[in-house]
């Protein structure tokens, strides 16, 4: 599947959107940045639009930096992949959940959950969903590290290599880091990615992206 770009349409008021058709299931990976601060708002702004229906994927590290009782969505982490699992025929969560997902949101991007998906390490819950991941499905991730790392010349490949797969980057946005440094943060710009979703006239949602440097086009996802 070829990269997508978000383009920055305005989005519709609430009020003039027309009743979804389906639901569109948007799958939200969160690893262990202190952007993942953001992720009620994430969650909470993706379920204000009408027709999506989120779940959340959470490494363990991630839980540092919100509280679980602030997601209003089901939350999975490492320890649900095994509860679920006892014996050969019970269900393989990853698997269910890729299967479910019509499109999944990383974001934040830790680097080392960066450096895992771009070797093809998968060692736990997320890292597996990736790895397991329906590459006819739009992927789309949000680095999130110090500036300082960021820098480093590994950071580039491995994020090339993500883009490699077909997977598309949400960029960083520049602003004081919360060490204190000035420089790129990659905390991700959630109005860029809110921004892409919207609805065509019969209901159904749509994702708006831009291929390089053509004008926009409308994808329909759900």
């Amino acid at each position: 599947m070829e990269p997508l770009t978000l383009s920055e349409p305005q989005p519709s008021p609430q009020n003039s959107l027309p009743t979804p058709q389906k639901t569109y299931h948007v799958l939200v990976g969160v690893t262990g940045s202190v952007a993942a601060l953001k992720l009620p708002i994430l969650v909470s702004e993706l379920l204000e639009i009408p027709g999506l229906k989120v779940r959340v994927v959470t490494t363990e590290r991630a839980k540092h930096f919100y509280n679980p009782q602030e997601i209003p969505v089901t939350l999975y982490s490492d320890i649900e992949e095994w509860q679920l699992w006892k014996g050969r025929t019970d269900p393989v969560l990853h698997i269910d959940l890729r299967r479910w997902a019509d499109l999944m949101l990383v974001a934040p991007l830790d680097a080392n959950t960066l450096a895992k998906i771009a070797n093809g390490i998968c060692d736990n819950l997320l890292t597996c969903v990736i790895r397991a991941w329906d590459m006819t499905k739009p992927l789309l991730f949000c680095p999130a590290m110090n500036t300082a790392m960021w820098e480093h010349p590994i950071t580039a490949q491995q994020v090339e290599q993500l883009k490699d797969f077909g997977y598309t980057e949400i960029p960083c946005v520049v602003k004081r880091l919360v060490c204190g440094d000035e420089g790129q943060s990659l905390a991700w710009p959630l109005a860029t990615f809110l921004c892409a979703f919207s609805h065509d006239d019969h209901g159904n949602v749509i994702l708006m992206v831009r291929q390089s440097s053509h004008p926009v086009n409308f994808s329909v996802l759900g």
